[in-house]
């Protein structure tokens, strides 16, 4: 059988020196596995599922660090089937093939199931996944599949379908640092350092590790190692100490995958919400991660004309203005130009009017109503070409600057459908009213000309 590495039972030396903190102090059981209360808290369903060894095929995603591989090795432990690991970034579709025929043998000859565990398994291709769905659809094999990724986007829609999905969540702070403080006195862990450290300390790592458990242990690693021990030969970790072993984390954002469309998401519907701080820790976080600007200037012009509207007809003046003066600038100054572009958009009234607008009449358009330009709109050549004998009869196009006001009631398409609606906000108030007062205007010279023709 192809090689297929294992990716937990790593041997205790490599390249001279022992596995990393991190992978010493995964857990060993379901009691000592930290957070994920909501799946596996006492008689959730995961938890009975794994307890009972009556496991179904399983899809476990969530952020770097939450613990997936952990709890596919807690799996194994507990459970009486056959455990076998690879990985996307390992495994072809050959190994695949070889690891389900080894299962199918197992199952029928010794009555043993198999539970394959692939990590990273948003990284297998289409075809990689397609040869995965029979196998699991019959049985021969129980997958559990561990992903950074939303499984809606990047597992194929059938696999899904036949396995049960778990979210896990990055780590509390507080879980976090009871974490560390086991790895201080676990014979797994620093035990043999004699090490200690300041509750400041394990605070630091907690925070600037953002839930991931894998960087915070292998920060206090770094810390204990490198801190000398005192008189008494204990080693003691100071605040200092910890922010010296934990550097800037990087953003956890991927321009092509669901950290972009989330993060985009999200600093959309802050500008939208009316919540200028919300915005632009967004707009720094996607800068951050070298986000393209133009892409965020495009956005901001269409938010403006969908979601601001004439409520402040400035907006799409503003964001427009942001999206040539960014392309003109460039990185870095361009984050104060989309700053104040997002601010300004934020705070300024909202009305999704036009918006409303435009998609209740492109509905009507395509559900059929084509309706034809009424006679007095169209072009006059043409119309007096078409009709000539008409053109003297039909009611003219009257122009509405000849009138007071410069408005003068005609129809001008045959729909009494109003699909324009302001709302109130901002300067869309002084269109409503002025719509209002056409209306009035309207209705006084229908009811003169109804006097007229009595």
């Amino acid at each position: 059988m192809a090689d297929t590495t294992d990716l937990f039972e790593q041997p205790a030396e490599e390249g001279g020196g022992r596995q990393p903190l991190a992978a010493r102090m995964r857990p060993r059981t379901l009691d000592e596995v930290l957070g994920q209360e909501e799946i596996l808290g006492p008689g959730k369903l995961l938890r009975r599922a794994i307890e009972a060894d009556r496991l179904s095929s399983l899809i476990l995603y969530g952020p770097p660090g939450c613990g997936k591989t952990s709890l596919a090795e807690v799996i194994a432990g507990a459970t009486r089937r056959r455990f076998e690991r690879t990985s996307g970034v390992l495994a072809n579709v050959a190994v695949l093939r070889e690891l389900i025929a080894a299962a199918a043998q197992r199952r029928r000859r010794e009555q043993v199931e198999t539970i394959l565990f692939i990590d990273e398994i948003h990284r297998f291709s289409k075809s990689q996944q397609d040869v995965l769905l029979p196998h699991v659809e019959q049985g021969v094999i129980t997958l559990i599949g561990a992903t950074t990724h939303h499984p809606a986007f990047f597992i194929n829609a059938p696999l899904v379908s036949r396995s049960l999905v778990f979210e896990l969540k990055a780590l509390s702070e507080e879980a976090i640092v009871r974490l560390l403080r086991r790895a201080l006195t676990d014979e797994r862990g620093l035990a043999a350092q004699r090490a200690e450290a300041e509750e400041e300390a394990l605070a630091h790592l907690a925070r600037m590790c953002e839930g991931d458990a894998r960087r915070a242990l292998n920060a206090l690693e770094v810390a204990v190692l490198t801190t000398p021990p005192d008189a008494a030969g204990r080693v003691r970790v100071t605040r200092a100490a910890a922010e010296d072993s934990i550097q800037k984390k990087a953003v956890l954002y991927d321009r092509d995958e669901e950290g972009h469309y989330d993060t985009i998401s999200a600093f959309i519907k802050s500008v939208r919400g009316s919540d200028p701080h919300a915005a632009v820790y967004w707009l720094a976080k996607m800068l951050s991660a070298g986000e393209d600007p133009r892409f965020i200037a495009r956005r901001l012009v269409i938010l403006a004309a969908e979601d601001i509207g004439n409520a402040d007809p400035r907006g799409l003046t503003v964001a427009t203005a942001a999206l040539e003066a960014a392309d003109f600038v460039g990185m870095p100054e361009a984050r104060i130009i989309l700053a104040q572009a997002t601010t300004y958009l934020a705070t300024a009234p909202k009305s999704n009017a036009a918006y409303l607008a435009i998609e209740k009449a492109m509905s009507d358009v395509a559900a059929g109503r084509t309706l034809e330009v009424p006679r007095r709109l169209r072009n006059v050549k043409l119309r007096t070409a078409d009709r000539p004998e008409e053109a003297e009869s039909e009611e003219r196009y009257r122009y509405p600057h000849d009138y007071a006001g410069h408005f003068t009631a005609q129809e001008y398409v045959p729909t009494a459908t109003r699909y324009y609606e302001p709302s109130g906000e901002g300067y869309e108030e002084t269109i409503r009213r002025r719509l209002e007062y056409w209306a009035a205007r309207a209705a006084a010279e229908a009811a003169d000309k109804a006097r007229s023709a009595g």
